[in-house]
C-alpha cells in the first residue's frame, strides 16, 4: 500500500484519525489503514488525546473568537488570589 506522505508525517506527530482526515479531506478510514500499513498505535495510546489542544503549541495559528487566549488552572488561580489580595488592600 502506498501512504500519502503528508498522512505518515501527521500520525508521526501524533494526531489522531478524526483530525487528519479533517485537516487533510479524506476519509477517517483511509487515515486508520494508512496507520497499520504502517503498524502504529492508535492515537490514543501515544498519549495524544487532544492533538489541537490550546495552548500546546501545536496549533500554531490559532486565534480565539474573542482575541484573548485560554489560562490554565494554574494562571487562573493565581490572578484570583491576586486579585483578592488587591481588595483587601493587602500589597503583593
Amino acid at each position: 500500500m502506498r501512504i500519502r506522505a503528508d498522512i505518515a508525517a501527521l500520525i508521526r506527530e501524533g494526531h489522531t484519525n478524526a483530525s487528519i482526515a479533517h485537516r487533510l479531506g479524506c476519509d477517517p478510514d483511509t487515515v486508520g489503514s494508512a496507520r497499520r500499513a504502517l503498524r502504529l498505535p492508535p492515537a490514543d495510546l501515544l498519549g495524544r488525546l487532544y492533538a489541537e489542544a490550546v495552548p500546546t503549541g501545536q496549533v500554531r495559528d490559532y486565534q480565539p473568537p474573542d482575541g484573548r487566549m485560554p489560562l490554565s488552572p494554574a494562571r487562573q488561580a493565581a490572578n484570583r488570589a491576586t486579585l483578592l489580595a488587591a481588595l483587601r488592600g493587602e500589597a503583593a
